[in-house]
């Protein structure tokens, strides 16, 4: 405005100026909404600022956050994806999608976007600790399927058996290696095993089509056509 105080800019000026107060005030509703545990209420108003300021890193963060609270991983995903470009050397950014591409059972994109970060900052040591334990269980998952592969069922049990050590607390893994252990069963003739563990599958997912074609392979060893 005082480098060129023509009619058009200062009403151009004004308008912008009138739009960036309330961009603050919704900024400043969006925090106060985040911080009272509202986060629907927060992805709603930063929804609105992002519409304007689509570069902005921080409040994408910000709302991942609120995504990851209201169990909305993959949305979440999308503005850390986006952060992690707009901002330099953004290990955090980096971190937390390793993080959350792990707790889904997808170790094997947890493990690339972990390696991301420690491109960055080799000495970060939330990343290092979570990149020791992702390789750790992707080299045991894809040393149990390397088994399978070669028919060797028995060694592939007890490498599953040791993701399930490596891994207790993320649920996903433990269910899809004795998914796994009880294919390697049916395959193995222990049908009675087989249904047993596959039972206990399909109790977690109904729909598991895996457990199913495993569990009738190890029915029709039994001769229990009807099941």
């Amino acid at each position: 405005l005082k480098s060129s105080p023509s009619n058009n800019e200062e009403k151009e000026a004004q308008t912008q100026l009138t739009k960036s107060d309330e961009l603050q005030r919704l900024h400043s509703q969006a925090l106060s909404a985040y911080q009272q545990e509202d986060y629907e209420a927060a992805i709603s108003l930063l929804d609105e600022i992002l519409a304007v300021c689509v570069w902005d890193a921080e409040l994408r963060e910000l709302r991942a956050e609120c995504y990851i609270k209201e169990g909305e991983p993959s949305k979440a995903i999308s503005d850390l994806k986006a952060a992690a470009k707009l901002k330099n050397d953004n290990t955090e950014a980096f971190y937390k999608i390793s993080r959350i591409y792990y707790q889904l059972g997808d170790h094997e994109l947890s493990l690339s976007e972990v390696r991301e970060c420690l491109k960055l900052d080799q000495d970060h040591k939330q990343c290092f600790s979570l990149y020791k334990q992702v390789k750790k269980l992707n080299k045991q998952i894809e040393s149990a399927e390397e088994f399978i592969r070669e028919g060797r069922y028995e060694d592939a049990i007890n490498k599953y058996d040791s993701v399930m050590k490596t891994e207790p607390e993320v649920p996903i893994y433990a269910t899809r290696a004795k998914e796994r252990i009880c294919h390697c069963l049916s395959k193995n003739q222990q049908a009675t095993e087989a249904i047993k563990l596959c039972t206990e599958v399909l109790q977690l997912e109904p729909t598991n089509v895996n457990a199913l074609k495993d569990r009738a392979e190890a029915y029709l060893l039994e001769d229990m056509y009807e099941e």
